[in-house]
């Protein structure tokens, strides 16, 4: 499931939900899918010379699940988060991370090579947050917010719409449009992030990046995901349960797995020279 809500709203605006990921952080950071390694590795090439990594800033790092990778990949990371749940976590699993939203972050001088969001900048003020990304950037730095967009096999989409419709009735989420639609809900947030980008007039023109692959999932790896999604991340725990149960039923009939194709989507653009 996606984690932007139907709203009249921009997803940035949603503070409660924005900010609720961390009342189960460790299940979070298990369950939540990682990023391609082509897509890390693109992101550490942005380096300030041979032989060493990137400084890498990770907008809404979460539990560190980015911020792992990247360091893997040879990059110093700092995360900030406006949860200090999630910070905490990412704090014991060896990040550095900061508490605070990104638009209101203090750098206290520090810039970096590349600032990133994984899964995140939906939840950023689109004009302000490339404002603040560029201030922070050294010219010829990567802005690179990335997003995983899943493509659900047909029949575990009518079996989770099914099941949410009939178990959430009140829940003010159109399940049906973020199952089926999932690319276009996020083509929307792409164009929003690439306007807010335009508008600082400090960058190139930004661009996309496709990353596809897939993962099977198991049925318990699926249930243990899907309560961290931002449709469901605030439900009562009864529930959630009746949700997991039928949707585990369902998931048992099909042969208790399933393969979820993904595309990782990066909008990316580089500082100029002269902002």
């Amino acid at each position: 499931m996606p984690t932007i809500r139907s709203s009249e709203n921009d997803p940035h605006q949603l503070r409660e939900v924005a900010e609720s990921f961390g009342a189960d952080a460790e299940r979070y950071d298990r369950a939540r899918p990682r990023y391609p390694e082509a897509l890390i590795a693109r992101i550490a090439a942005f380096g300030p010379g041979a032989g060493t990594g990137p400084d890498v800033l990770d907008v809404g790092c979460g539990t560190g699940i980015a911020t792992r990778q990247l360091q893997a990949a040879g990059c110093r990371v700092l995360g900030v988060d406006p949860d200090a749940r999630m910070a905490e976590l990412a704090l014991r699993a060896g990040g550095e991370a900061e508490v605070a939203r990104f638009e209101e972050w203090d750098p206290a001088g520090r810039v970096f090579d590349a600032v990133v969001a994984g899964q995140a900048w939906h939840w950023v003020d689109p004009a302000a947050g490339a404002a603040k990304a560029a201030r922070v950037l050294r010219p010829g730095g990567l802005l690179a917010p990335f997003w995983n967009v899943f493509r659900y096999p047909s029949d575990v989409a009518e079996a989770v719409v099914e099941i949410c419709e009939r178990e959430l009735p009140d829940v003010p989420f159109d399940f049906r449009a973020a199952i089926r639609g999932s690319a276009d809900m996020y083509r929307k947030v792409f164009a929003r992030v690439a306007d807010g980008i335009r508008e600082t007039g400090a960058f190139g023109e930004p661009e996309l990046w496709e990353f596809d692959w897939e993962f099977f999932y198991t049925r318990d790896a699926w249930l243990d995901l899907m309560p961290t999604a931002g449709a469901f991340i605030r439900l009562p725990p009864d529930r959630m349960t009746k949700v997991l149960d039928g949707l585990g039923a369902a998931i048992d009939a099909m042969g208790g797995g399933f393969t979820m194709d993904y595309t990782t989507v990066a909008v990316a653009a580089v500082r100029t020279d002269t902002a």
